[in-house]
């Protein structure tokens, strides 16, 4: 199965994420498909950017999105 998840990528205490899309079997920073964005919760307000239309894409080929990239996709929607 295919998951949009969270990858981490910032330094102790600095987290920084991207969101890509991965088997679900793969590790967390493991090998993944695409990059479809990125999430910066440090600032204020947090930062999203996503290529909605790349997510999109593969909400429609059957990829299942994490519960905490549901809530992203959720607010750069609304």
């Amino acid at each position: 199965m295919v998951r949009i998840r969270l990858m981490r990528i910032g330094a102790k205490k600095k987290p920084f994420y991207r969101v890509v899309v991965a088997d679900a079997k793969a590790r967390r920073d493991g090998p993944f498909i695409e990059i479809v964005g990125t999430y910066n919760p440090k600032t204020d307000p947090a930062e999203i950017n996503l290529d909605m239309e790349r997510v999109k894409y593969w909400l429609g080929k059957g990829a299942q999105p994490s519960d905490t990239v549901k809530k992203l996709i959720e607010r750069v929607s609304a």
